[in-house]
């Protein structure tokens, strides 16, 4: 029991390791540029400024685009953001 605790921890922890930024560049780039160009990730004025309010902008607008994700889909785009644009650790 206490080992599959630790186990379920490390996997949403860690989810972002094992995100596949090829397949978030393809479903960025079929979804989220339907609505905005790569210069919203560069702004001065951004509204992203760590790892985890990208995942919830990133779902945000999954719900708004009514896209239906798995949580592999939505790790898989924050992680070809965060490697293209944001660079957060």
């Amino acid at each position: 029991m206490k080992r599959s605790l630790i186990f379920a921890a490390l996997l949403t922890t860690g989810s972002y390791v094992l995100a596949d930024a090829e397949h978030g560049q393809k479903l960025h780039d079929q979804q989220c540029m339907k609505c905005h160009d790569s210069g919203v990730y560069t702004r001065e004025d951004r509204r992203v400024a760590d790892r985890d309010a990208l995942v919830k902008q990133v779902k945000r607008c999954e719900l708004n685009l009514g896209l239906q994700w798995f949580d592999t889909d939505v790790n898989d785009v924050v992680q070809y953001l965060n490697q293209s644009y944001y660079k957060f650790k």
